[in-house]
């Protein structure tokens, strides 16, 4: 017992609106329904573990877990509730926090077990047809690139530390099925890789709503292998197989506007990747949520992950990735109407991409950036800047012209962008003819795809046809637009905000 409040399960308890006295009924009958009628609960307790900091023994912190996801609408785990016990309690260091001992959201060797709790949680919501309630976003400064920093830099636990048998304590939440998982060879190692492989392909041609789920419930069983001991060799792999289903979930997460699911997505994704010894995966992890924050309006959070993301891949990345995170930040700068170092930034992106001459194969989660990525984000870039230098929209429209030119019927969630990209570039451009041409391809695609991102897109758009609204084919595109985008979330409701256009 800490003496003090535990913050984390206090604010939660707070959006939940229980009394004390209500939170210990629940917990009793909760308990009861997953195998534990013995367990009884008073207020008193309630208070001593909110008020006075104390960790109650497990199956306790489970069961909370699942009345505040059910109650909230969204995966809340047990470090989310400021119930995990550390072996260093009491103590810090140097670079860590009492909160975190570690410095890190969790403690080398535990990856496994949260990413089985939270991928449990999730399938969980999934199945009961939740889809999260409207919570704030983590600080992307201070849950990912404070707490992350130093992590980055030191090394994971070694491989012979891992658990030799199924030991994974806190993912036994009711609502989901046990898995019992069994030590791999390469062979099963090699599907793995293969299945992820077809999720990437399905997200970038579909978008990330119908096969979340799956990408989900994948990841989850994964989690479960990694709680055997597999050669060191075997491991790593099966580390990287995790880490990019955890990123292709936070992806599809965001995708669809469950924002702080995805945030914790990425922040799995990162700690599997330095588990598995890469660090260019875990920077590219950090990127994404990076990405995420800018579509968020948070483009100063996302500098100082891009940041860390760079420092923290080290050398091992190859040019190509480096230039990636370069556009990404381009895209941060011009948000905040810094034309002078966002082409500053695309001119090194560019410099890079070209130099990579591809004698080293590319790590399979960056064969999706290619050229036309790299115009795509240039003209979204440029668009971007062009709210505050409209003089930018003639170069947005050059290079979407050039990323449409490349790309291919899979990549149809990028072909909408560039079509949108285009569309407010020529709208700012005074040329309302060859926007509303654009806007009606990408009006047309939307409707096979389940990216709320898109539509996050389009209603950035429309809100330049106000101008045009006169012009008859305007008039009649605003109007298709409208019946078109799907009803916004009520806020309060059940759903995790979306992206604000």
């Amino acid at each position: 017992m800490s003496g003090r409040t535990n913050a984390r399960l206090s604010d939660l308890f707070g959006l939940a609106g229980w009394s004390k006295g209500e939170l210990a009924r629940l917990v009793n009958r909760q308990a009861a329904a997953m195998g534990h009628p013995q367990l009884a609960t008073d207020t008193s307790r309630v208070r001593r573990w909110i008020d006075m900091g104390e960790i109650p023994r497990d199956p306790v912190p489970r069961v909370l877990a699942v009345l505040f996801t059910e109650r909230l609408g969204r995966v809340v785990t047990i470090e989310d509730l400021g119930l995990v016990r550390h072996g260093r309690a009491g103590k810090r260091s140097p670079d860590g926090n009492e909160e975190h001992p570690d410095g890190v959201p969790w403690a080398s060797g535990r990856t496994a077990a949260v990413l089985t709790e939270f991928t449990g949680m999730d399938l969980m919501l999934n199945r009961r047809g939740l889809v999260g309630a409207g919570a704030a976003l983590a600080a992307g400064t201070t849950v990912l690139s404070g707490a992350m920093r130093d992590w980055f830099h030191t090394g994971p636990a070694p491989v012979a530390d891992a658990p030799h048998s199924l030991d994974t304590p806190h993912a036994e939440p009711a609502g989901f099925d046990r898995y019992e998982a069994a030590p791999l060879g390469s062979q099963e190692i090699e599907e793995l890789e293969r299945s992820v492989e077809v999720f990437r392909a399905w997200d970038a041609a579909r978008g990330g709503g119908l096969q979340r789920k799956a990408v989900v419930g994948q990841l989850n069983e994964v989690g479960g292998m990694l709680a055997y001991h597999h050669p060191p060799h075997l491991r790593r792999r099966l580390w990287g197989v995790a880490a990019n289903l955890a990123v292709l979930a936070g992806w599809m997460s965001h995708d669809v506007g469950l924002e702080p699911t995805a945030q914790k997505y990425f922040v799995i994704a990162a700690h599997a990747a330095r588990e598995g010894g890469d660090r260019p995966r875990a920077g590219e992890a950090l990127s994404r949520a990076a990405r995420q924050m800018v579509h968020l309006g948070r483009p100063d959070e996302a500098l100082d992950l891009l940041k860390l993301a760079r420092t923290g891949s080290g050398e091992e990345a190859l040019p190509r990735t480096r230039a990636m995170f370069h556009t990404v930040e381009a895209w941060a700068q011009a948000s905040m109407g810094r034309g002078q170092a966002m082409r500053r930034t695309l001119g090194l992106a560019e410099e890079l991409f070209v130099s990579d001459r591809g004698d080293v194969p590319p790590p399979s989660w960056m064969q999706l950036f290619n050229e036309a990525d790299l115009y795509g984000m240039q003209a979204l870039a440029h668009r971007t800047l062009a709210e505050f230098e409209p003089g930018a929209a003639v170069q947005a429209r050059h290079y979407a012209d050039k990323a449409l030119a490349l790309r291919v019927d899979a990549q149809q969630r990028s072909k909408i962008f560039d079509f949108l990209s285009m569309a407010s570039a020529c709208f700012i451009g005074d040329d309302p003819e060859q926007a509303d041409g654009f806007a009606r391809l990408a009006l047309v695609s939307m409707g096979s795809n389940s990216s709320r991102r898109t539509w996050d897109r389009l209603r950035q758009m429309y809100r330049l046809t106000a101008e045009y609204a006169e012009y008859p084919r305007i008039r009649e595109l605003r109007e298709e637009i409208t019946l078109a985008l799907p009803r916004p979330r009520q806020p309060g409701g059940r759903g995790e905000t979306a992206a604000r256009a």
